[in-house]
């Protein structure tokens, strides 16, 4: 469990996670996106964790490494580093009173930033420099924050509310409000000034269940993108390069152009004891595919 101390309007993103903290791991494929294809080598498929408990949310931060959030056996949450090289694991936190979730690499590469859940619940973003220095609070006035991304040395927003916003501070004092009513998806498109996102206002459905509209924003020119719709019933997405999105439903993994409105299917992704692929992260340069799965209870 999270912290007690939590706001009434944080609920849903907590239980949100807590609900796959119960078994979670993190499973790497050799994979190559090119143009507009994607290909996987099955026969390399293997585990970087294995654990009954919580590991969750990756993220590349280098060529060699990957960040992610990992719970001990008393519900505690730090950041985790997982070298490809060494294969070996460092602790990036180990804060006993806080807990740590959706790392990322700032644009400067000094800090690997998080959405921390402080001692009185509320949910900022804090900077862990990567020299294991002490950690810095950014936005002390911008939460509950959910998930997020990074364009010009500053983050993309979702915070939680009625409804949920994304947001993009230009400065403390000019904040722009993106859009409302936003997935839990928040992806800069590589190359671009454009952060990607779930718009739920502008749904559809699809052999019964719905899918939902992937629309962008331009920071730099201030215009709106619209990129398609998701897969019914799921919203994680990533961009594997900058014309390819990448999804999973169930054990499949399914890709995209941008500008086309039909998923194609990469193949299912088939480890014995799991199921249902969610979160993603895909590093061009290592050429390495991380997809977080369930475990099989």
């Amino acid at each position: 469990m999270l912290k007690t101390l939590i706001p009434s309007f944080c609920l849903f993103f907590l239980i949100t996670i807590s609900l796959a903290q119960t078994a979670t791991d993190i499973i790497v494929l050799d994979a190559k996106a090119s143009g507009s294809k994607l290909s996987m080598d099955k026969n390399t498929l293997k585990n970087i964790t294995d654990r009954n408990l919580y590991d969750n949310q990756p993220n590349f931060i280098n060529e060699k490494q990957l960040a992610f959030s990992a719970a001990d056996d008393k519900g505690n949450h730090d950041i985790i580093i997982y070298n490809f090289e060494s294969e070996k694991f460092t602790n990036l936190t180990k804060t006993p009173n806080l807990n740590e979730f959706s790392p990322a690499i700032t644009d400067c590469g000094l800090y690997v930033s998080a959405v921390t859940v402080e001692e009185d619940g509320k949910q900022r973003l804090w900077l862990y420099p990567t020299n294991f220095g002490e950690p810095e609070l950014l936005y002390d006035d911008i939460e509950p924050v959910g998930y997020y991304d990074w364009y010009d040395n500053r983050a993309a927003m979702f915070v939680l509310g009625q409804p949920n916003t994304l947001l993009y501070p230009f400065s403390k004092e000019d904040i722009l409000s993106i859009s409302q009513n936003v997935g839990r998806a928040v992806r800069k498109r590589p190359k671009t000034p454009i952060i990607t996102y779930i718009d739920k206002n502008d749904s559809k459905e699809v052999n019964g269940e719905k899918v939902f509209a992937i629309k962008g924003y331009n920071i730099e020119k201030k215009t709106q993108h619209n990129y398609g719709y998701t897969l019914p019933g799921v919203e994680d997405f990533i961009w594997l390069n900058k014309n390819l999105l990448l999804m999973g439903k169930g054990e499949e993994l399914l890709f995209r152009k941008a500008n086309k409105t039909e998923w194609i299917s990469a193949g299912n992704i088939e480890v014995n004891g799991y199921h249902s692929i969610s979160r993603m992260a895909y590093s061009p340069k290592l050429k390495k595919l991380v997809l977080v799965m369930e475990r099989s209870q």
